[in-house]
């Protein structure tokens, strides 16, 4: 029995170890600084800006007035909002505005919905397609950045995400884990010459691919798969970590629990369609796509702070001479997290909302075994108006 024991704690060490050696290196690479000065535009690239809103009335004008203020030449960009259930008055509070807005006569339901809605009924071609969330904030200069990017010949681009409300301790910790994930998967994988990871907005396409690609796209994880089809044709996706979009954290349990059940199912849905790839992934030296794997393969990161927190605790009541191998990778999980975690957000109130890491790791735990129910209809986050 105590062989045995042996065994399968020799395994989980191997399978754990691995993941957060793994986000230890891209924790390193992550210090660097990023090289994301590119030459001036040539010219200015027409662009299409894509607020998919889906019961979004509080949040959708303030988006898109932050928008019209770009100082990117006018003619040159179209905001379009998709109208998927919003009140009347909301549409025609929008219809005020220089935009374009297309309202749905059916439910939508989903983002991936919105956007195939949105190229189905468009009449006009743009080079660059840019994808917002209705809650998202950009800076002035947004539009010229991207231009700069898209002009020198890159045709995927991820803008750094981050928070723009911190009123409540899961509010804050969610703003931790997109950094979190921005230093690992985005800002680290570039600086290591891999392809940043997407994260639902901020995003920045090639028109022409889009248009093609998104009619392939129909679940809840919209964002898991556009990174499917870019890693299969071997498409580089840029990160730009001081090009800022402030995006809403969520403000409570219930729609952390919501949200998360939404991202373990795309997780799990895009792993899944994946996994028939390997063969020609490993025959075709495919690396971008098998780091992306990898990483679908992990487990999410609280989980994962959980689960070793959880055996260290428990194998020093067993031994604790096996236990020491258990607090060391705590502790390298632990500096791990450290080194992504940016020095502005490491406050009283940071310290305080720590506390609330169990709860939201029983949460996390549950959703494994709800994922399902994540992808069988859109769990919706609700948004609210900025102060």
């Amino acid at each position: 029995m105590n062989y045995l024991l042996e065994i399968v704690d020799t395994l989980l060490f191997g399978l754990l170890f691995i993941q957060v050696t793994y986000l230890f290196i891209f924790a390193l690479f992550s210090l660097r600084k990023s090289q994301t000065d590119y030459p001036r535009a040539r010219k200015q690239h027409d662009f299409l800006v894509l607020f998919p809103a889906y019961k979004e009335d509080y949040v959708i004008e303030q988006a898109v007035d932050c928008f019209l203020k770009q100082n990117y030449t006018k003619e040159k960009y179209d905001i379009l909002v998709v109208s998927d259930q919003m009140l009347p008055e909301t549409n025609k509070q929008l219809q005020k505005y220089p935009i374009l807005l297309l309202q749905t006569k059916a439910p939508l339901g989903s983002k991936a919905a919105a956007l195939n809605y949105a190229i189905d009924h468009l009449e006009k071609e743009y080079d660059c397609i840019v994808i917002m969330d209705a809650d998202n904030l950009a800076g002035t200069d947004f539009l010229e950045r991207i231009n700069e990017v898209y002009d020198f010949g890159v045709y995927a681009i991820q803008a750094h995400r981050k928070a723009k409300n911190k009123n409540t301790d899961v509010a804050i910790l969610d703003a931790a884990s997109e950094e979190i994930n921005n230093a690992f998967f985005r800002k680290g994988h570039v600086n290591a010459g891999l392809p940043s990871a997407l994260i639902g907005s901020g995003m920045a396409f090639d028109y022409k691919w889009f248009t093609e690609n998104i009619k392939k796209i129909s679940s809840v994880g919209e964002d898991k798969e556009l990174e499917q089809l870019l890693m299969k044709q071997k498409i580089y996706v840029e990160y730009l970590d001081d090009i800022i979009i402030l995006d809403e954290k969520v403000k409570n349990k219930n729609a952390f629990y919501n949200q998360r059940a939404r991202w373990i199912y795309s997780q799990i849905n895009a792993l899944r369609k994946s996994i028939k790839d390997l063969p020609e992934i490993i025959l075709t030296g495919n690396w971008w796509y098998l780091d992306k794997v990898f990483q679908w393969l992990m487990l999410p990161r609280v989980i994962l702070l959980g689960i070793i927190t959880l055996i260290a605790s428990v194998s020093i009541c067993i031994s604790w001479v096996y236990s020491l191998k258990w607090w060391g990778i705590l502790l390298l999980l632990f500096i791990t997290f450290s080194l992504a975690i940016p020095d502005e957000l490491v406050d009283d109130k940071f310290k305080h909302a720590l506390k609330k890491i169990p709860i939201l790791f029983i949460l996390m735990f549950i959703n494994l075994f709800r994922a399902k129910k994540g992808g069988e209809r859109f769990l919706h986050t609700e948004h609210t108006k900025s102060e």
